[in-house]
């Protein structure tokens, strides 16, 4: 777009809603979006000058990018990253200044890499959300841009879009952006009413806005630089999503762990998106309920109950160490001992504690995942190997691992067969076998 200027100054925006740690880089500026109905935190806040913070409740951080847009004049580059998402190296180190100009002396705009969905834009959004709100976003587009029209009825059917509204540009690209995002909007706003939504559906417009990113750039033909998003933090809802996971599974209880999860994927179903488990152990949580539901069903027992009984059998030899005093107290004068399972369990009134069962799972699964993808491919390390032949498994925990990563059912028979070549057989019990109990 043009050659740039020596000296060029840059403004990253960091949208927020809470107290956080800012880093400690001054390209960054804290900017608390809807602060108008919100406690004010000491930051900047988008409630001033030409705003629109009273609707952060539809719009999200796009409230904060519309204050950006109405109201600097001193930077010559803009950008918009988030309190816990940060544009980032591949090795993780958060962009400094110097990293924002060098990129953007050969491109025009810095965006998060799109996001490769397994379905296309317009179905995802249609199973999640009203999809009255997108159709009627295109019928606007139609009418007001038609020269954008075919690009996003192309695109909405494809299978890619950006996320999170993170974008670094000139002030000029970014503000030719948001006249025609937010004119397209008010007239939306017109025609729909996600009043009735409930909190997280009704934030409509931040949703769609990051697919239109992904449409205005392909029509400017811009040049991009797609780059990694860095996470700082987890999300509050995750952490909790986790700890509610947890409990159902200390007490064994799938059926209770399935119905809180279902539960809780309705009404936010971004809660599986890179993005906000940036741990993976949402779906890995996922795949212990499926699996280990098949495997109770099947076999009447499940990896959840052999390492439910392996913390019992670890905790009553813990206790008959301790009651012949054979067991040392640690310097803090607490009673405690290591498990059989590599973890501390103590027991609660008559409730056993299984700290860190949770952890276990995830790193059961984890490895599992990895070495059925690595037999996939017939490339299993020494590492891989080892795990395979030393953990029972069954046929139904490798099959569901193994869908992970192959749609079609011939090709997942093969990778199964590939991971049972490379299995003992007598480290799994198969579908004719029963676990010990």
């Amino acid at each position: 777009m043009g050659e740039r200027k020596i000296d060029m100054s840059v403004t990253i925006f960091t949208m927020t809603h809470k107290k956080f740690k800012n880093p400690e880089d001054p390209v960054y500026m804290p900017l608390h979006v809807g602060r108008a109905r919100g406690t004010d935190y000491g930051y900047a806040g988008d409630d001033t000058g030409d705003n629109i913070s009273e609707k952060n409740c539809y719009y999200g951080e796009l409230t904060g990018v519309y204050w950006v847009w109405k109201n600097i004049r001193t930077s010559d580059y803009v950008g918009i990253c988030h309190y816990r998402r940060y544009f980032c190296t591949e090795e993780g180190r958060i962009f400094n200044e110097k990293d924002y100009l060098s990129i953007l002396k050969d491109y025009d705009i810095i965006t998060s890499k799109k996001l490769k969905l397994n379905f296309s834009y317009f179905d995802g959004y249609a199973s999640d959300y009203n999809i009255f709100d997108l159709v009627t976003t295109g019928e606007v587009i139609r009418q007001m841009y038609p020269e954008y029209y075919d690009a996003f009825e192309r695109l909405v059917h494809g299978n890619g879009t950006y996320f999170g509204n993170m974008m670094v540009t000139s002030k000029a690209l970014y503000d030719e952006y948001a006249s025609w995002l937010f004119s397209i909007f008010a007239e939306v706003e017109k025609r729909i009413d996600p009043s009735g939504y409930d909190d997280y559906h009704k934030r409509v417009y931040g949703f769609i806005s990051e697919f239109l990113l992904y449409v205005w750039v392909k029509v400017k033909g811009l040049k991009v630089c797609e780059c990694k998003v860095g996470m700082t933090t987890e999300k509050y809802e995750t952490g909790q999503m986790k700890e509610r996971l947890s409990a159902f599974f200390r007490m064994g209880d799938l059926d209770g762990a399935k119905e809180y999860f279902l539960g809780v994927l309705e009404k936010r179903p971004d809660v599986l998106m890179e993005a906000s488990d940036i741990t993976g152990e949402l779906k890995l949580s996922m795949q212990v309920i499926a699996v280990c539901e098949l495997e109770r069903q099947t076999y009447g027992d499940s990896v959840l109950d052999r390492m439910l009984r392996e913390c019992e059998d670890s905790l009553m030899h813990h206790n008959m160490q301790e009651d012949t005093g054979s067991i040392a107290r640690r310097n803090t004068g607490e009673e405690s001992g290591d498990s059989g399972c590599g973890r501390n369990r103590k027991y609660t009134g008559q409730t056993v504690e299984k700290d860190g069962l949770f952890e276990e799972l995830m790193d059961y699964f984890n490895r599992l995942n990895e070495v059925v993808n690595a037999c996939k491919i017939g490339q299993p390390g020494e590492k891989e190997l080892t795990f395979l032949q030393k953990t029972p498994i069954t046929d139904i925990a490798i099959e569901a691992s193994a869908r992970l990563f192959i749609a079609e059912d011939e090709e997942v028979e093969k990778a199964v067969g590939n991971v049972k070549r490379y299995e003992r057989a007598e480290s799994h019990f198969s579908e004719k076998e029963t676990p010990a109990v």
